[in-house]
């Protein structure tokens, strides 16, 4: 979307592609520089003391400092968008070599641990293309460079596999409707399905779409997404914010046709639009929990649904609305429970006047504890990289805030950033700071019951002995083998305890994934030698339920 200087009160968002002169940027729009710059220069924001989030840590059970800050939580996702639309995060660059492909993916999840973050949103169909061997769409070009070459591996199973080697929980992510960055259908391999149906597409400011107004077009689209969600061990399905497309200046959407064809009983367009959106919406969530009840579906909107000033239940923003722009009825999604979470790109600073964060997130979480939808935030972190964001506290601001609103409005259950090149590049430390101020232990990605609750045994915990690399701990999955864990969670308090509290989130030390066996082994190399440990492990399913603690081990 082309921010528009003659609308000073638009919030205009990025695409979730850049075009080529912006991919500096990342994926999301915003407020010119100038724009950025008066409202930066002209707001003086205080964040004030927030109570319940304020509160003094207890003492880091490794060096025994005692951090102030916020309290640690113990389940809250925290994760980062890896893109691959013109190659922004992974791979790099399109034509590097399977290896090459593979050991940037190893960085990214290196990253991912060197920052404490358990979830990673992957884009795997960028442009109606898979970044798997896909009976439905051509190879990405992406990859190779070329569309519809095979990289000589499978990408998505690589992807899934070695996140989960590190108990990080992986979300293929899919823009369901653009089909390419450029607005050629003879660029598209010839058995690309927009050439072998151009009746499904359309040109729109640059770019190919799927007519969201044919239910073909839909079929199609669902189809090519849930061939992944059956053959691979995926942990959610995402969507962004891509619906119908951003407008663009002196562009009309060219579904006029469609219209006179579908939109019988639709006194606009714009209510069938958002019609077939709602549809989409609510089929492939239906379709999804049909083929694996366990997966997560979640979308990442445009952050405001509707101004106040527009809608009585709209926020107290004056930006652009998702409702009327992309057509999408982000709320109504989350009030109908047709989504597992909600990741609204709130990519704006606290006190921002057009779209506040302290004003958007408190919204979103009350809309969402509506239905039980769970609600994480999508961060604006390329912001801090561009300077739009002057404060190098903004991003820790954002997260003690949303553990105000967790805590005395309704829950807000992570964060989200975009996008994974700008967590190692620290723009101003601001991760460094998250790190430091709320990510100093692990966490638990946050658990949905609503999907099910798997019967966990709680696990043995045979021993735990001192060794070179710091203290082994052994234990054995009690379960039968249909009800086996898929992961662990390890707490350990200093001393000789007769028990530990493994609600407080400063015992959890580590997660990690089940060998797949009976006995489980792990080594505790933050022990420090010389210092007493107690320590306990529980069960996890897939769903990050867990069990009741092992009875202690004691290490001297």
């Amino acid at each position: 979307m082309t921010h528009h200087p003659s609308d000073p009160t638009a919030v205009a968002p990025a695409p979730t592609t850049p075009s080529t002169e912006d991919t500096g940027l990342g994926r999301r729009g915003f407020l010119t520089l100038a724009t950025a710059g008066i409202a930066a220069s002209t707001l003086s924001v205080t964040i004030g003391s927030f109570s319940p989030a304020a509160a003094a840590a207890a003492p880091d059970p490794t060096t025994g400092a005692a951090p102030s800050g916020p309290v640690p939580r113990k389940r809250e996702l925290r994760a980062m968008w890896i893109s691959s639309v013109v190659n922004i995060d992974w791979p790099s660059a399109a034509g590097l070599s399977a290896e090459q492909q593979k050991a940037e993916y190893l960085h990214w999840l290196d990253v991912a641990e060197q920052y404490r973050l358990n979830a990673v949103f992957v884009q795997v169909r960028p442009t109606a293309d898979a970044f798997w061997p896909s009976p439905y769409e051509p190879w990405s070009q992406y990859l190779t460079g070329t569309q519809g070459k095979d990289p000589g591996y499978d990408p998505l199973a690589f992807v899934v596999e070695e996140s989960h080697k590190r108990n990080i929980e992986i979300h293929a992510w899919y823009n369901p409707y653009r089909v390419s960055m450029q607005a050629d259908p003879a660029q598209l391999v010839p058995e690309h399905p927009a050439r072998q149906h151009p009746e499904w597409v359309w040109a729109y400011g640059g770019k190919l779409y799927f007519d969201p107004g044919l239910p073909e077009a839909q079929e199609h689209i669902q189809r090519a997404i849930l061939h992944s969600v059956e053959n691979y061990d995926l942990d959610g399905v995402h969507f962004d914010d891509y619906f119908y497309p951003y407008a663009v200046a002196g562009q009309t959407i060219p579904d006029a046709q469609t219209y006179a064809t579908h939109g019988a009983g639709f006194a606009t367009v714009e209510d069938w639009r958002r019609h077939n959106v709602d549809t989409f919406v609510q089929s492939i969530s239906q379709r999804i929990k049909a083929t694996k009840p366990w997966v997560k579906f979640g979308i990442s909107p445009f952050g405001i649904w509707r101004n106040v000033s527009t809608d009585p239940r709209g926020s107290a923003t004056s930006g652009s609305q998702s409702y009327d722009m992309q057509f999408a009825d982000t709320r109504r999604w989350v009030t109908e429970g047709w989504l597992d979470y909600i990741n609204p790109q709130i990519y704006w600073q606290i006190g921002l006047a057009v779209a506040d964060y302290a004003q958007l997130v408190p919204w979103w979480a009350e809309v969402a504890a509506q239905s039980g939808t769970q609600l994480f935030v999508g961060e604006a972190l390329y912001k801090v990289t561009s300077g739009v964001f002057t404060d190098p506290a903004e991003m820790s601001n954002h997260l003690t805030f949303t553990q105000q609103v967790d805590a005395e409005v309704a829950p807000v259950l992570g964060n989200v950033y975009f996008s994974a090149k700008h967590v190692p590049a620290d723009p101003q430390g601001s991760m460094t700071r998250v790190l430091e101020e709320h990510y100093r232990h692990p966490a638990l990605v946050p658990a949905m019951p609503r999907l099910g609750v798997s019967p966990l045994r709680v696990p043995v915990l045979a021993n735990a002995r001192r060794v070179p690399e710091g203290v082994r701990l052994h234990w054995n999955d009690t379960g039968p083998q249909r009800t086996r864990a898929t992961a662990f969670a390890i707490y350990r308090v200093e001393g000789e305890a007769r028990r530990i509290d493994i609600e407080d989130a400063a015992n959890l030390v580590a997660t990690v994934r089940t060998s797949g066996h009976v006995v489980q082994d792990w080594v505790d190399e933050t022990a420090l030698t010389g210092r007493r440990y107690t320590y306990v492990v529980t069960a996890l399913d897939r769903l990050w339920n867990e069990s009741r603690p092992s009875q202690v081990r004691r290490v001297v």
